[in-house]
């Protein structure tokens, strides 16, 4: 097993987790504008919490988007300046992934369609398929990430629940879908708790980065990352 910190700013919500060899404890808070005040206390006061401190993980987990470009530009160089600082490295972790294993732990149903608003009568999207299996989880991707207008998308051969601020389309978006979504949690945002649980299996399978290539996923095209050496020192 493995200790991983995990920290999300993608949407209004600020939020940071510890898993510690499977128990997982988050300090998860709706902040809008308030992410770069929050963040790094929130980091302090949650290792305080276990009675550990960074050198003591293993490994720095976040939420790389898709999201607001504010909000995953800040995560994404606070993870870079403590995992360069600790000589940690990163593990990124879709912010649609983590809202459909959200929906799988609150529900038990397994096919999400996870969407966030992307502003500009845009959504972010991605469907997954989610399970726990001998008590490990289990997610596979259905649907490709993309940003796209909800009225130009074609109806989708699965049945899905619908997660995540998204579905304020939520008219278009089930009449998509070969029958009425059972659940649609339109309110509930990615959280660093969830992150922290698929990067455990992100971490078991070797799926790790370097402190310099943490960077976001934007997924629009004229939004761009510039690599730069970190400068938070170590902790």
């Amino acid at each position: 097993m493995a200790v991983i910190l995990a920290l999300d700013t993608s949407t209004p919500a600020c939020s940071v987790a510890l898993n510690l060899n499977g128990v997982v404890l988050e300090d998860f808070r709706m902040a809008p504008r308030l992410h770069n005040d929050l963040i790094l206390p929130m980091v302090d006061q949650i290792l305080a919490q276990a009675e550990i401190t960074l050198a003591d993980v293993d490994a720095i987990a976040f939420g790389r988007g898709p999201g607001s470009f504010t909000g995953l530009r800040i995560s994404a160089g606070v993870v870079q300046g403590l995992a360069f600082g600790a000589d940690l490295p990163v593990i990124p972790v879709s912010t649609l992934a983590a809202l459909s294993l959200e929906g799988f732990q609150k529900t038990g149903k397994n096919n999400w369609l996870a969407a966030l608003d992307a502003r500009m009568g845009e959504i972010y999207l991605g469907g997954y398929h989610v399970n726990k299996v001998a008590g490990n989880y289990e997610i596979r991707p259905l649907i490709d990430e993309c940003v796209v207008k909800p009225e130009s998308l074609v109806a989708f051969n699965e049945q899905f629940d619908g997660i995540g601020s998204g579905w304020c389309y939520e008219s278009v978006l089930s009449s998509l879908l070969p029958d009425t979504p059972e659940h649609v949690l339109v309110d509930l945002a990615p959280r660093a708790a969830c992150i922290a649980e698929l990067a455990l299996l992100k971490w078991q399978q070797g799926e790790v980065v370097s402190s310099y290539d943490a960077i976001p996923t934007y997924l629009r095209d004229e939004i761009s990352w510039e690599k730069q050496a970190p400068r938070i020192g170590k902790r």
